[in-house]
């Protein structure tokens, strides 16, 4: 019996070292493709090319050998190559009928990696030296060895090597497998950086170091995990709290080269202090319970076991004493179990989680479960079942409360409604005082008004009915307009300047401009008839009818009369002379359309200098300012300016 147990240990040993020797991977110095040849053979060179099909192929049936190396240079910055070597026979051109007795000849090497879905091929050329077959009837053997190193093959990549009707398909290493032999240190992804934990017992935490002396381009990447295979979650802090640490505490600190190329440095470094911190293990141990019923109508007691860690322990049910010694659980006889191994899973919190059954247990009791894990005195519970009673109760309550407070809710309403009316009264007295002090305005559409024009005019009309003030707009007028005529309309919605502080505000455009400066050209080829009728007009403002040829005159002269527009310049014309036009009229000119005509070489028509302008929509406000403050003498124009 010893020496079978002895030669089984020998054998397992055996195995683990030839597993071990094939991980060192062979390191060889590299400069370029290397590609030899042995005696009998010269020229040998290797290039590019596709696959050539030959008669007959040099290379023995089992001529192909592949083996995965390391490709270095001056034995640092190893990468992963393959060694491909092929045994050919050189045979004399009396007993062969293939070609391999004239001077030169080739094999054609391909190999295919699954991520690059082609196939590479290599050209081996080489030169049969003839004066090495002579004399010999017998075959002679030659051997091709090829140096390959592609950015394609790479750790843990299968490639699959062809060479005329041969094949080998081999698998080179994985990064972590390498890095566990002596290639470290010569492998660019072997480098990890390096790092200790510090328990710092005064700040009750754990702290990361990592070495500043492992200078590296790339971030630091670092993540937690419980037990060997659990999820490793990333963190950021370098810091854990005492609390929290478990003896299955582990960590991995990376590079990140943003690819797989990222091998980890991976230490669990709590497993030497299990004494120290087994009791966060303990203390964070919870089972849930639920009592349910089988298919058999049988009863049963279900319980998930949660720790940080898996634990050895032994879980069974037990019945809850009533009375005074309500801490008090007797075990129920037969039903204890202890914790397997093999079908912990690990829970999205990162801990452990343990599920298992009672069945058919008595129903009727109430039932809990205890724990005892091994290493600790004293049992854990009892954990029993969520009383639906207390769940009841604690619902009740928080609808007793909530209509509690509805009713408190109501009664301060009921003594504060009086106090809430006045209030609202009050405000909406100071609102319509506020409002009622905005004033009239009257707003004027240019000329030969387009569509697009009309609908901003509209648009600015709605604008300051919004902010509070009464508006007139020509275009919203027309019936009236058709019944009293452009220039009584006029001077009907002026006529409240004293009790409402009423504005005028013209639209200018190009027509508008026009329009003016034919106006003004007009009026100074009348001369005394201008002034006649500027007189007229003063009448007609201040109440007095105007009769006669002057009446005729306003109505007829060139049609400065025959709108709204051309009524405003008369009222403009005669404010003028009294001093007071830029109290009463102001412009206002749309940004979207150009005011001045392209054939004017002059300002602005002298009819409209010493007016307040404000440019739409950038003065807005400027413009609802000099609007609410009303005409101020010199100071009025605030926001725009005189023209």
């Amino acid at each position: 019996m010893k020496a079978m147990f002895l030669w089984w240990s020998l054998a397992i040993l055996l195995l683990i070292l030839i597993f071990a020797s094939a991980l060192e991977l062979e390191m060889l110095d590299y400069k370029s493709e290397h590609f030899t040849c042995s005696k009998g053979l010269s020229n040998c060179t290797v290039k590019a090319g596709a696959v050539v099909l030959i008669p007959k192929c040099p290379v023995d049936d089992m001529g192909l050998k592949v083996q995965p190396v390391l490709c270095c240079r001056q034995g640092t910055a190893c990468r992963p190559c393959l060694h491909i070597h092929l045994d050919i026979q050189l045979r004399n051109h009396q007993t062969a009928y293939w070609v391999l007795c004239v001077s030169a000849s080739y094999v054609n090497v391909c190999y295919n990696v699954p991520e690059l879905e082609i196939d590479i091929c290599k050209i081996l050329e080489f030169t049969v030296i003839l004066a090495a077959l002579d004399g010999q009837a017998t075959s002679k053997q030659a051997w091709l060895s090829l140096l390959l190193k592609d950015n394609a093959v790479s750790f843990n990549s299968q490639v699959t090597v062809y060479v005329c009707s041969n094949h080998s398909k081999v698998v080179l290493p994985s990064v972590d497998e390498v890095c566990s032999s002596a290639a470290q240190g010569v492998v660019e992804e072997c480098d990890v950086p390096s790092f200790s934990t510090l328990i710092d017992q005064e700040s009750h935490e754990v702290r990361l170091q990592v070495n500043t002396a492992d200078d590296s381009p790339y971030p630091l990447e670092m993540c937690l995990q419980h037990e060997d295979n659990g999820v490793c979650r990333t963190c950021k802090e370098s810091t854990v709290p005492l609390h929290s640490v478990t003896p299955c505490m582990c960590f991995q600190v990376w590079w990140n080269k943003g690819d797989e190329r990222s091998h980890r440095s991976i230490s669990c470094p709590f497993r030497n202090h299990s004494e120290l911190l087994q009791r966060n293990v303990w203390e964070n141990v919870s089972v849930s319970v639920v009592q349910g019923q089988m298919n058999n109508g049988g009863a049963m007691l279900s319980w998930n076991l949660t720790a940080p860690c898996r634990v050895e322990a032994e879980v069974w049910p037990c019945q809850k004493e009533k009375g005074l010694d309500m801490d008090r659980c007797t075990e129920l006889v037969a039903f204890r179990q202890r914790l397997s191994d093999d079908i912990w899973r690990e829970n999205s919190r990162g801990h452990w989680l343990m599920p298992g059954v009672f069945e058919d247990v008595v129903l009727g009791l109430d039932l809990c479960v205890m724990v005892k894990v091994n290493g600790k005195n004293s049992e854990l519970g009892p954990f029993c079942p969520i009383d639906s009673s207390w769940w009841h109760w604690r619902w009740s309550l928080l609808v007793l409360l909530s209509l509690m407070l509805a009713v408190l809710a109501a009664i301060c309403l009921y003594f504060l409604h009086g106090k809430l009316k006045r209030w609202a009264w009050e405000w909406y007295q100071e609102e319509c005082g506020r409002l009622a002090n905005r004033g009239h305005i009257v707003l004027l559409s240019p000329p030969n008004v387009d569509g697009s024009v009309s609908e901003l005019v509209c648009e600015l009309g709605s604008s300051l009915c919004a902010q509070g003030f009464s508006v007139s707009v020509d275009l919203w007028s027309r019936a009236e307009l058709c019944s009293l005529g452009a220039l009584p309309w006029l001077h009907s919605q002026l006529q409240h300047l004293d009790s409402q502080g009423v504005r005028a505000i013209l639209v200018l455009t190009q027509a508008a401009w026009e329009r003016t400066e034919d106006w003004v050209r007009q009026w100074d080829q009348q001369g005394q008839q201008g002034k006649n009728i500027v007189q007229g007009v003063e009448k007609e403002e201040g109440g007095e009818e105007v009769e006669g040829e002057d009446k005729g005159l306003l109505q007829g002269l060139y049609s400065p009369y025959a709108d709204v527009f051309s009524a405003a310049l008369s009222c403009i014309k005669a404010d003028h002379k009294l001093g007071c036009a830029g109290e009463r009229f102001l412009l206002v000119h749309f940004e979207a359309h150009s005011a001045k005509p392209p054939s004017s070489e002059r300002g602005l028509p002298e009819l409209f200098q010493g007016l307040p302008m404000f440019h739409l929509p950038s003065q807005s406000q400027g413009l609802l300012a000099e609007l609410a403050m009303g005409p101020t003498g010199p100071e009025a124009g605030i926001g725009g300016h005189r023209v």
